[in-house]
């Protein structure tokens, strides 16, 4: 199987846990194209996965909302990123069509500006939000404003992404061993043959910082069903 062991790449040079040694194996049995990648949620671009693509000479658009960057090789645009604006965004900065890598990491909306993303990555790595089991679907209720407090609401569920994958034309095939990131290949993308594992096989549970720990419980909010509970999707705001 042609991502059967890509635990065993795990490798951190820039990136928060083992992602870069991930993404490099996965291009290597997929190949690239233009070498270009988008990422969001950068912070100040010295931990992140883009950090290392641009050592590798790719090129790309980092955003944050909130940080400048403090990485010679990066530049970051600052931008607030919600749902209303993914798509205006790709087009201010001359994002392709078609591209490398898209990855998101907003620590809220996640899911939310997934779905509406147009473009079309071959490779997207999304954080999602492991204290919800494997069997259950389930997405924090859309704000636009929405700031992480540090619980365990936020973004979505494994298998909320695994939905909102499928319907997007993408596959799963792993997920990081600390429990933060999952990874999806676009199906046109896949190598022939390629058989998918089942989620069960590829979730991992609350491993922060390899230690074993999670989020804190949010007692006083509760995650929805983003397929099912439309009338949770707020009053859209104009950006």
């Amino acid at each position: 199987m042609p991502f059967s062991n890509l635990q065993a790449s795990e490798r951190k040079v820039t990136s928060q846990n083992g992602e870069d040694g991930v993404i490099e194996a996965i291009f290597a049995r997929i190949g690239t194209t233009n070498r270009y990648f988008v990422e969001f949620g950068v912070g100040d671009a010295t931990e992140c996965n883009g950090a290392y693509l641009l050592e590798q000479c790719w090129t790309g658009l980092m955003m944050d909302g909130g940080h400048d960057s403090r990485n010679p090789r990066a530049t970051i645009r600052r931008e607030f990123i919600v749902a209303e604006n993914i798509n205006a965004l790709f087009a201010k900065y001359g994002v392709p069509r078609e591209f490398d890598l898209l990855s998101i990491d907003i620590d809220g909306n996640d899911f939310w500006v997934w779905r509406e993303i147009a473009a079309r990555p071959r490779v997207v790595v999304i954080e999602y939000n492991s204290n919800v089991p494997a069997d259950v679907i389930a997405a924090i209720a859309y704000e636009p404003l929405f700031i992480s407090d540090g619980s365990d609401y936020f973004g979505a569920s494994l298998l909320a992404l695994v939905e909102l994958g499928r319907q997007k034309g993408y596959t799963l095939v792993y997920c990081e061993r600390a429990g933060v990131n999952a990874f999806f290949v676009a199906d046109e993308a896949l190598p022939r043959g390629f058989q998918p594992q089942s989620i069960e096989k590829l979730y991992r549970p609350p491993n922060y910082n390899y230690m074993g720990s999670r989020s804190r419980p949010d007692q006083t909010r509760t995650m929805i069903d983003p397929f099912n509970d439309f009338n949770q999707w707020l009053v859209r705001i104009d950006v």
